[in-house]
């Protein structure tokens, strides 16, 4: 993991912080829940207020769970909290292919998208050479 607190320069520390961190882990299922609790640690540790922090760790909940479920080998969170914007990446070995829905009943799958569009400001999804990279921004007054 890497985790990264610095000051930008020519800002004053109190006013202006950068966090960063990053979590690589095996695409699957059980390895969710690390994402997940890492993301509430590091907002609490941020000063994060619980409601904009409640908001990302669902986000991060949704988007690790179906790197989980359609990345191969690997997926990687980035979180960036930057003049009251925190950005959510979510980078896995998959494609970026629109699944067929039909697999499984309306009410097991296929919620998770509409919740992280309805929470965060903006969210983008990209094909990379290495796979997939899904993006969400939100605000936040730490």
């Amino acid at each position: 993991m890497f985790v990264n607190d610095s000051a930008r320069a020519g800002a004053l520390p109190s006013r202006s912080c950068h966090h960063q961190a990053m979590l690589t882990l095996p695409a699957q299922e059980a390895h969710v829940s690390a994402a997940r609790h890492l993301t509430a640690d590091l907002l609490e540790c941020w000063r994060v207020p619980e409601s904009e922090r409640d908001s990302a760790v669902l986000i991060v909940d949704e988007l690790a769970a179906n790197a989980a479920q359609y990345g191969h080998e690997r997926m990687t969170l980035l979180l960036v909290l930057d003049d009251g914007t925190l950005q959510i990446v979510v980078t896995d070995s998959g494609t970026a292919v629109e699944h067929d829905r039909h697999e499984a009943a309306p009410d097991e799958h296929g919620r998770g998208t509409g919740i992280v569009a309805s929470l965060a400001l903006s969210t983008e999804v990209h094909q990379t050479c290495g796979g997939r990279e899904v993006r969400a921004c939100l605000r936040c007054s730490a």
